[in-house]
């Protein structure tokens, strides 16, 4: 069969266009959110749901917000946001720190219940937006 093959289904989400530097601020951030959330998954994968929770909301929870504060202004991602961006991340945000406190209590099954919540914000957002 010759020829360039299928065309690439056309990306529908939001572009959003940040400075250079609030972008590469951005990648970063997501990236260990990743790394993050599997440590959570390993955690309790491992049946240490407090340390999990504990993991949970310092790198990902409320706790972790403001990461990029004493940045320059072009390399804080936030202000650079659409509004509804910006709120899927703090809805991610509130949700781990809702796991996190439930996971200190050493509810497994309760722990377990609220994960999904960890990654929901996660694939809302990248589901919708896109920076290139």
């Amino acid at each position: 069969m010759g020829g360039a093959g299928p065309a690439a289904a056309e990306d529908t989400r939001q572009l959003v266009k940040l400075p250079a530097p609030a972008q590469e601020a951005l990648r970063e951030e997501m990236l260990g959110n990743l790394v993050a959330i599997n440590e959570v998954l390993s955690l309790m994968a491992e049946g240490k749901v407090k340390e999990a929770g504990a993991v949970a909301e310092a790198k990902l929870g409320m706790s972790a917000m403001g990461k990029h504060r004493a940045k320059p202004f072009d390399a804080r991602p936030g202000p650079h946001m659409p509004p509804a961006m910006h709120g899927i991340g703090m809805d991610g945000h509130k949700a781990v720190s809702e796991f996190a406190r439930v996971a200190a209590t050493g509810d497994r099954d309760q722990a377990l219940a609220l994960l999904p919540n960890l990654t929901a914000a996660c694939v809302a957002c990248h589901y919708s937006y896109r920076t290139r």
